[in-house]
């Protein structure tokens, strides 16, 4: 039996005043805590020693702050807020228009509800179970229902106004949780007469951004001022590095903190006249804030550490083989239906299980479709791996994202290109898919000995690839390919 529980506050759309979170920490600091975590759903995370449980429990009785302790009856509502001018978009979505969506959705909601600017890639889409989605027309949003417990995603038939968004949750709430069954076209009738929302029809289908996690740590300029990531390899935050980071906010009059589902800090409008002393608590606290982009695309679930000592062996040998992680974001998942966010997903699983008891694990590697992180279909990639097998088997698929890309970005530079002057043409020839190098039979290989004109089919049975030795087996022919007449 664990001797500790963990104390869920949720930070509604991933924002909290410093004022209100240095009087947590400092209650948490009073009680011998000396560290606290962020959620995937960009909640504030405290484990809690079970002798001084009932004492936190009053202090934050006395700030009226909501919690849970081992509990998640109520998954805090997310946004991308805290990527809101540090990552421009230039759509119509504002500050105040995410306050008015967060004032009218209450802190009692027991569905996961996700807020999300569509031309951002910072914050999850469809990781909630109802997911508005900002539209070209200003003020309203896309709607996607995905009922607890399923991984089908339906879309509201309307546009949904921003005023609106809180009245329509709370009624589409309520009738969730009480049927079994979802039919989209019965509620979608029953609520638009019940509680008529402003809405607009759909005139354009939704077209999300292609993936890209912008690098969401160090000082960084926009504008006029300055914003700062905050990044954990472990985790977790120092109680007194953060009461010290609110007590600066507080100084230079900065009134939000922002927490993202990397389980990262932003910290927006720093003025260049503090700038001085925001480095000065990093070097007072060690704190490093330029790891590698590689190291940042990672999740886990929360207060889970085998997951998070997963993650460290797997970034290390990441690193040590010097692979491309770009584009690709990663998650760990090592207990059964728990959620998190990813383009390619490592589960883990018992080998056997009787009951509870469970002989033995091995570990699953699934990719999303098109290693979109934000859709909802996994594919397998590799199934039964041993923990061994695991980081050879993720440099794996991470060569076949980047070559799948180069060929996405090769076939898409043809279909750009001018009709074919006369001085070219489309004949097929031959090429390595490891390193795409072509062998064509107009020009033989001098470099292996190999003169013009002859056929692939002449090559010598060991003939391998000029750049990389693949052998000619695995050699692949590509037809209409274009190539210059000489």
């Amino acid at each position: 039996m664990r001797d500790y529980f963990i104390f869920k506050i949720n930070l509604m759309g991933g924002i909290v005043s410093p004022g209100l979170l240095y009087k947590i920490l400092k209650a948490a600091l009073n009680l011998g805590i000396g560290n606290v975590r962020f959620g995937a759903r960009q909640q504030l995370l405290i484990q809690v020693h079970n002798d001084e449980v009932v004492l936190f429990q009053k202090e934050l009785a006395k700030l009226d702050v909501n919690f849970e302790t081992n509990t998640d009856q109520f998954p805090n509502v997310i946004s991308s807020y805290c990527g809101e001018e540090v990552f421009r978009t230039g759509q119509w979505l504002g500050t105040n228009e995410y306050h008015t969506i967060l004032d009218g959705l209450g802190t009692d909601a027991r569905l996961k509800i996700n807020i999300s600017d569509s031309n951002q890639s910072f914050t999850p889409f469809f990781t909630g179970n109802l997911n508005f989605i900002s539209s070209p027309e200003p003020h309203y949003w896309y709607l996607y229902i995905r009922p607890k417990q399923q991984n089908t995603v339906h879309k509201w038939p309307e546009l949904i106004y921003t005023n609106h968004i809180g009245k329509l949750s709370s009624a589409l709430e309520k009738s969730l949780l009480q049927s079994t069954e979802f039919d989209l076209d019965r509620l979608f009738k029953t609520l638009k007469k019940s509680i008529r929302p402003i809405s607009l029809p759909i005139t354009q289908e939704l077209i999300l951004p292609s993936f890209s996690l912008p690098y969401y740590e160090g000082f960084n300029r926009y504008e006029s001022r300055t914003w700062l990531g905050l990044y954990s390899r472990n985790e977790q935050f120092s109680v007194p590095f953060l009461l010290e980071v609110c007590d600066l906010c507080l100084k230079s009059r900065i009134g939000e903190i922002c927490t993202t589902p990397w389980r990262s800090l932003i910290i927006k409008g720093i003025e260049d006249s503090y700038r001085e002393q925001w480095s000065d608590i990093l070097s007072k606290h060690h704190i490093n804030v330029r790891h590698a982009a590689s190291e940042l695309a990672w999740q886990t679930e929360d207060d889970n550490e085998i997951g998070a000592q997963l993650k460290k062996e797997l970034i290390s040998y990441i690193a040590k083989e010097d692979t491309r992680t770009f584009g690709l974001c990663f998650g760990i998942q090592t207990r059964p239906k728990s959620e998190v966010f990813g383009s390619v997903l490592i589960r883990k699983r018992p080998l056997f299980s009787l009951g509870s008891f469970s002989l033995g694990y091995v570990y699953d590697i699934y990719h999303t479709e098109h290693f979109n992180p934000n859709s909802r279909n996994y594919f397998p990639f590799e199934l039964g791996l041993l923990k061994s097998q695991l980081p050879n088997q993720l440099v794996r698929i991470c060569r076949r994202f980047n070559n799948l890309r180069l060929i996405k970005s090769q076939n898409n530079f043809s279909k750009e290109q001018p009709p074919v002057p006369k001085s070219e043409l489309a004949r097929s020839v031959y090429q390595c898919p490891n390193c795409f190098t072509v062998y064509d039979e107009h020009y033989g290989d001098p470099s292996q000995g190999i003169l013009a004109n002859t056929t692939f089919e002449d090559l010598p049975e060991d003939y391998c690839c000029s750049t990389c030795e693949t052998p000619k087996s695995e050699i692949e022919k590509m037809d209409n390919f274009k190539v210059m007449l000489s």
